[in-house]
C-alpha cells in the first residue's frame, strides 16, 4: 500500500480507513518514522512485528538492511498479508523544497503537494516478498522476461490522502481535538503486482509516475473539493467510513479497563516497596 505523506496523523488517518476491513489490521504491517515508537501506540506497534524506519542521509543505507532482515524474520512467519509504505521517506512539509531541487536538477517532473518518491524501501520489499522465475525468453533481446508468482503480495494499492485546503492533521490535532471537524478524503487506486516493473530504472519511472497523478489527484481536489470523476461519471461518488457504535464501546472500554488494572498494578507495587 503506497500513501502520500503529509504530517503525523496519516497514520492516525490510514488505521481508521482501515478499522472496518476485517482482518487486513491484523495481517498488515506498518513501516513507519521511529519517532512513532515513542507514542502511545508504539509498545504496540513493536509486539504487532512493524517496522520503524530513521530518515536521514546517514542512516540510509543501513535501514535498508535492517528492513530486510525485518521482512524476512517476520513478514511470512506473522502470516503478514499486507504492507503499508509512505515512499516519499518524510513529510511534505519537509521534504518539498528538497525534492523540487532535486527535479530541478535533474528535468523530473516538479511537484507541489506531493515529493518525488524514493525507490530504496519499495525495491527492498518487491525484491524480498516477490518469488521470481526466469522463463528463458528475452523481452527485446536484452533482459529475460520474469514469470513472477507472487506470494503474499498480489496487489498494490495507492492511496492519496487529502484534507481541506490542504491543512493535513498532527498526531497531537488527533489527541487534543482542538480544530474543528472536518472531513478527510482518501483516493483509492489498485495495481496487480505483476505489472510493477522489478528492473531499477523502470521501477524508479513507475513510481513517479503514481507520484504524478497523485500531484494531478490533489491539485483537482484543492480547486474543486473532490477528486475527479472516473470515466463515464459526471461527478466522483464518495463512501462515507462508519464505524459500529459498539465496537468503538468496547474498544474504548477496554482501553479504560486496561489503564485502571495498570494503575492498580502500579500502585501495589508502590505500597510494598514503600
Amino acid at each position: 500500500m503506497l500513501v502520500n505523506h503529509q504530517a503525523t496523523g496519516d497514520v492516525c488517518t490510514l488505521m481508521m480507513c482501515l478499522q472496518d476491513k476485517g482482518q487486513v489490521v491484523r495481517q498488515m504491517m506498518w513501516l513507519m518514522d521511529h519517532i512513532f515508537k515513542y507514542t502511545n501506540f508504539g509498545i504496540v506497534s513493536l509486539v504487532h512485528g512493524d517496522f520503524f524506519i530513521r530518515q536521514g542521509k546517514a542512516y540510509r543505507d543501513q535501514q535498508l538492511i535492517f528492513l530486510k532482515d525485518h521482512l524476512e524474520k517476520y513478514y511470512r512467519s506473522r502470516d503478514r498479508k499486507w504492507i503499508i509504505l509512505f515512499p516519499e521517506g518524510g513529510f511534505l512539509r519537509k521534504r518539498r523544497e528538497t525534492s523540487q531541487l532535486y527535479a530541478k536538477k535533474n528535468n523530473l517532473p516538479f511537484l507541489t503537494h506531493v515529493t518525488l518518491p524514493r525507490l530504496g524501501a519499495t525495491q527492498v520489499i518487491l525484491k524480498t516478498l516477490l518469488a521470481q522465475q526466469e522463463n528463458g525468453t528475452l523481452k527485446g533481446g536484452h533482459s529475460p522476461v520474469v514469470d513472477r508468482k507472487p506470494k503474499g503480495l498480489q496487489w498494490v494499492i495507492d492511496a492519496t490522502i487529502a484534507y481541506p485546503n490542504a491543512h493535513p492533521m498532527d498526531i497531537q490535532t488527533w489527541i487534543l481535538g482542538y480544530r474543528p471537524a472536518t472531513v478527510t478524503h482518501v483516493y483509492y487506486r489498485i495495481y496487480p503486482i505483476k505489472e510493477v516493473p522489478m528492473e531499477t530504472e523502470a521501477l524508479t519511472d513507475w513510481l513517479y509516475q503514481r507520484f504524478v497523478e497523485k500531484e494531478e489527484l490533489l491539485s483537482y481536489y484543492y480547486e474543486t473539493g473532490t477528486f475527479p470523476p472516473l470515466q463515464g461519471q459526471k461527478k466522483a461518488v464518495s463512501r462515507e467510513m462508519t464505524l459500529s457504535n459498539v465496537w468503538l464501546f468496547l474498544v474504548q472500554s477496554f482501553a479504560f479497563l486496561s489503564g485502571y488494572m495498570w494503575y492498580c498494578i502500579l500502585r501495589y507495587f508502590y505500597h510494598c516497596l514503600f
